[in-house]
């Protein structure tokens, strides 16, 4: 397996891509961490479903699937840590006698196969599958209070003078794992932004003291402030509306009333596509995204 080609040549052998495409890709990617599979499907190129069939055929891997729902013993889980399992996309699925079994989105990743066939003693079985499959699957197996701590989870700070309106967003981001901050007007909400620097802001436009317009160019004057993306939050729902509220700078635009489900799928969707992936591990520490 050590002579495996890279991700993007595997894709030009496979007529998934064109070499002009590739470049393109990779000029994208340069000055990044993020994979080049997310580079790719930001750009409307594959999706990863196909990523994962690519690679189990060209490499005769099998694929795994419905991981969350699977019974993985606690100390197979064990084999793989929390920060491992997030920045390389990886879940342990079984040990049989000197064999681990080890679901990944990327089975070229020769370097993180060979790391953990050295500390555990094992060798290491490669089952493709895709982000989205090993994602759900470290929120089932270690988020929920087992593996990760709070600190690693998004925080999201959600500026809304209405209560019960904060409250009802507030609660939803909860149950969805996030670790949530709240302000009731702009003034409030700019200096905690500033204080506590979160990864994403959810702000109504109309609030007293600082409206969200206010706010946000505050947020966007400050260096230590101005790459968080922010959501609007208005009852304007109208094209132009939405129109200048994007052409501000805003990073999306959430209609009220509120639609819970709507909301996680644009944060979700926010999130990735300004850190590339959905858990913020070292950004804290480092200010940077990885993918």
């Amino acid at each position: 397996m050590s002579n495996r080609k890279r991700f993007g040549e595997v894709l030009l052998d496979a007529g998934i891509l064109s070499e002009d495409v590739l470049q393109k890709a990779l000029l994208r990617q340069r000055g990044t961490s993020f994979r080049l599979g997310l580079i790719l499907e930001q750009m409307g190129v594959i999706t990863e479903r196909e990523v994962a069939l690519v690679l189990s055929r060209q490499f005769q891997l099998e694929t795994a699937s419905k991981i969350a729902s699977l019974s993985i013993p606690e100390d197979v889980l064990a084999l793989v840590g929390a920060d491992t399992a997030l920045t390389k996309y990886v879940i342990p699925l079984q040990v049989v006698g000197k064999t681990l079994y080890l679901a990944m989105s990327n089975p070229l990743d020769m370097e993180t196969i060979e790391n953990l066939s050295f500390r555990t003693g094992l060798t290491v079985v490669p089952r493709v599958t895709t982000a989205s499959e090993i994602l759900a699957a470290i929120q089932t197996y270690y988020v929920d209070g087992k593996g990760i701590k709070p600190e690693s989870r998004w925080s999201i700070l959600v500026v809304e003078d209405i209560e019960m309106v904060r409250s009802a967003i507030v609660a939803s981001l909860k149950e969805n794992g996030y670790a949530v901050l709240e302000a009731a007007n702009g003034a409030e909400g700019l200096k905690i932004a500033m204080q506590k620097q979160p990864h994403l802001i959810l702000a109504d436009i109309m609030m007293p003291c600082m409206d969200g317009n206010a706010m946000f160019q505050a947020l966007q004057a400050d260096p230590e402030t101005k790459d968080i993306p922010v959501l609007a939050l208005t009852a304007r729902s109208t094209p132009q509306e939405e129109t200048r509220l994007l052409d501000a700078g805003f990073f999306d635009f959430i209609p009220k009333p509120v639609n819970v489900l709507r909301l996680n799928a644009r944060l979700k969707r926010a999130l990735r596509q300004a850190y590339g992936q959905p858990f913020p591990l070292a950004l804290a520490a480092s200010g940077s995204a990885t993918g």
